[in-house]
C-alpha cells in the first residue's frame, strides 16, 4: 500500500515538473524592455497557447480546490487574466484590485514603493467581508511592492490572505522575502530580472 502511494506521487511530482518546463518554455523572454537590461518575461505567448494556458490555470486549480478560499482578487492587469480564469473553475467570486482611480465605487488604497517613486492600488470596499479567505494573484512576482499592497488591502477589509499565486518568480529581485509569514505558490521561477 505504502509503495504503491509512495510510486503514486513519484509519477505526480514527475509529470507536475514536466509541465512546469513546458509552461517555463512558453514564457517568451524579451530582452531589454522596457528598458536596457530588464529580461522582460512576457506571459502573452504562455495565454496565446491554449495547452498551456490550461495547465496553468489547472495547476493553480489543483493546489487551491482544498483550502476553503471563499474568494479570489487578482491585481491589475495581467493578474485579471489568471484570477478569472481560477475563480470560474473554483467557482469563486473574483475581486479586482486596480490602479488608482479606476473603480468606479467608494475605495480604499495602499500605496507602495517603485524604483523612483510611489504608486497606489485600490480595491472596493465592499468586495472582502470579515473572515474572508483569500488568495492574491498576479501573473509575476518582481520585487515585491504590489502584492504587499494587495495583501494589505485585503486584510484592512477583515479577509484573510490564505496564499498568494503567481506564474512566474523573479528570483533574484528577491520580491519573495517581503512576503514572509504568506504562503506563496509559483509556477516557474527564472534567474535574473
Amino acid at each position: 500500500m505504502l509503495v504503491r502511494w509512495l510510486t503514486f506521487w513519484l509519477i505526480r511530482y514527475q509529470e507536475l515538473k514536466r509541465i512546469k518546463m513546458n509552461l517555463k518554455e512558453s514564457i517568451r523572454t524579451i530582452p531589454n524592455w522596457p528598458k536596457p537590461g530588464i529580461m522582460f518575461r512576457d506571459i502573452t505567448s504562455l495565454i496565446e497557447n491554449p495547452e498551456a494556458f490550461n495547465q496553468c490555470i489547472e495547476i493553480f486549480k489543483e493546489q487551491y480546490q482544498n483550502k476553503e478560499i471563499t474568494k479570489i482578487a487578482a491585481i491589475e492587469s495581467r493578474g485579471f487574466i489568471f484570477g478569472a480564469a481560477l475563480a470560474r473553475e473554483l467557482k469563486l467570486p473574483l475581486v479586482l484590485i486596480r490602479k488608482k482611480g479606476k473603480l468606479p465605487g467608494e475605495t480604499i488604497s495602499q500605496k507602495y514603493e517603485l524604483e523612483y517613486g510611489t504608486d497606489q492600488i485600490e480595491i472596493h470596499k465592499n468586495a472582502i467581508n470579515e473572515g474572508d479567505n483569500v488568495l492574491v494573484i498576479d501573473d509575476l512576482i518582481a520585487t515585491g511592492g504590489t502584492i504587499c499592497a494587495a495583501c494589505k488591502l485585503v486584510e484592512k477589509l477583515g479577509g484573510k490572505v490564505v496564499s498568494v499565486a503567481f506564474v512566474i518568480g523573479l528570483h533574484e529581485l528577491k520580491g519573495k522575502e517581503k512576503l514572509q509569514g504568506y504562503d506563496i505558490f509559483t509556477l516557474v521561477e527564472f534567474k535574473g530580472e
